[in-house]
């Protein structure tokens, strides 16, 4: 199925861009979440008059995450969690539990967007992790976890 691209997406195109997907892949993700419409006669020529107004869109939000990213990038965030005498966890801090604790202090992060490559984090200490605000747009903070008193 071929599609027009409303907004950038990683590994796929630029706003704009008409990519041919699978046919799921459009019908279950893309197009529902309004990140890309059926690539037909109407709908390119729909795109094109309100082009300028999805760029200008697509940058303000490319400037809003770009100050959230200069904010939290070098932030450290401290997790208190229960652990045993030798600093392992008892469970462990998973990316709920980062993105609740970065809301308290203010950012509006959803679970999803944290990254945590090894998996959750299950000792004592300090674990740099990385952000994914957009799709190029990425803020690394540290997740310091501490046991609860």
């Amino acid at each position: 199925m071929q599609v027009i691209l409303l907004e950038k997406i990683t590994h796929l195109g630029e706003l704009g861009d008409i990519v041919k997907v699978k046919d799921g892949y459009a019908r279950n993700y893309l197009i529902p979440t309004k990140r890309a419409k059926r690539a037909t006669q109407a709908a390119i020529a729909e795109f094109e008059q309100r082009r300028a107004e999805l760029e200008k869109a697509q940058a303000e939000r490319i400037a809003a995450a770009e100050a959230i990213a200069a904010k939290l990038n070098g932030d450290v965030v401290e997790v208190a969690s229960k652990a045993g005498v030798d600093g392992r966890l008892f469970g462990s801090v998973t990316n709920a539990d980062i993105a609740e604790a970065l809301q308290a202090q203010g950012f509006d992060i959803k679970k999803a967007q944290i990254r945590l490559p090894n998996g959750p984090i299950k000792a004592l200490g300090e674990t740099p992790i990385v952000i994914g605000l957009m799709t190029d747009i990425t803020a690394e903070i540290t997740v310091r976890v501490v046991a609860e008193a």
